[in-house]
């Protein structure tokens, strides 16, 4: 097949040209994203390969089907980017990658968790100017904790056992619960129990209309004051308004994200440059006690690797015919 690659950056060339000369398949990269402005790139492929703030929304799964364009392969785990009903309708055949490294999410949220609890950041540039006074940098221990995991699937299982690791009771919430967790004390809880109870508050679970804006107003007061946030899964599970009101009431003892509800026009690009137009991450980035990272948590070796090799099997499948491993489908409710 011939595929229309978006979105693409050095490490994803990288990581498929060192595997595409075991495939028959045509890889064309483009940088810009997928959207109705740039659909026009698509013509002529057989399957377009997509990131997480690619818009395949009805309006481009439109235009695609028009173009004779029915294959679609994620090169993620999430699609809350993709109108599932939609391309049913049109007919699309839909994969992606369920699973990339798990470990390689986990570990950078205990980065962010580890980084915000020591003050390592400011330490590492208080040195470089020469400095090396202490004031300010009493941080907190991770041991003992009462770590909050909501979603329990491969990262959040992975987070799971880092913590338990680390020493802490590990409490968490999901709509499936892992027997392999709760043999190693993983205590699943209801949630409002988990808001309540936890020290630290980790974010593992996809982005639905149930999850949507799941840290609010409301949730954020069961919470105990001066509670860590921290969100390596979609930004939209935490509602920025509500959480920069508790920055300022203390509420939020320290929030560490990778991922942004407005990232979009945001993340993957250089903008050092530029006047930042976006108030509330500006906001956000203002808080000492806040640590924001560019989507990044994925950014392995190992998770590259991953993301390729099933990205291509997943190819290899659709171009066979063959049932496909990793298919998404639309589920009516």
């Amino acid at each position: 097949m011939r595929v229309a690659f978006f979105s693409t950056k050095s490490y994803d060339k990288e990581s498929f040209n060192n595997r595409l000369e075991d495939t028959k398949h045509e890889f064309t990269y483009f940088e810009p994203k997928l959207d109705i402005n740039t659909i026009a790139l698509a013509k002529g492929f057989d399957a377009i390969c997509s990131f997480v703030n690619d818009h395949l929304d009805e309006k481009t799964l439109t235009k695609l089907s028009e173009m004779g364009v029915k294959n679609i392969l994620l090169r993620c785990a999430g699609y809350n980017q993709v109108d599932l009903k939609k391309a049913k309708e049109l007919g699309f055949k839909i994969c992606r990658v369920p699973a990339y490294s798990p470990e390689a999410v986990a570990e950078h949220a205990l980065a962010l968790l580890m980084t915000l609890s020591r003050k390592t950041h400011k330490a590492y540039n208080r040195v470089r100017e020469n400095n090396y006074s202490l004031e300010g940098l009493t941080g907190f221990n991770i041991h003992g904790k009462t770590v909050g995991i909501i979603g329990t699937g491969a990262i959040g299982k992975a987070f799971c056992k880092i913590m338990g690791g680390m020493g802490c009771k590990v409490v968490a919430y999901d709509l499936y619960q892992n027997e392999e967790l709760k043999i190693l004390g993983v205590q699943y809880i209801p949630l409002d129990e988990l808001l309540a109870e936890s020290d630290i508050i980790s974010l593992h679970c996809p982005l639905t209309p149930d999850t949507f804006h799941l840290i609010n107003q409301k949730t954020l007061t069961l919470m105990k004051d001066g509670v860590v946030i921290i969100n390596t899964s979609r930004g939209a599970l935490i509602e920025t308004k509500a959480v920069i009101k508790a920055l300022k009431s203390k509420k939020v003892g320290n929030l560490g994200i990778d991922v942004y509800e407005q990232e979009e026009d945001l993340f993957f690009q250089n903008r050092s440059e530029e006047i930042l137009q976006d108030e509330q991450i500006s906001r956000l980035m203002a808080f000492p006690n806040v640590l924001v990272t560019g989507h990044q948590a994925f950014l392995t070796n190992e998770a590259l690797a991953q993301i390729a090799e099933t990205t291509l099997k997943n190819l290899d499948e659709l171009d066979a015919g063959k049932e496909l491993t990793n298919e998404v489908l639309w589920k009516e409710e």
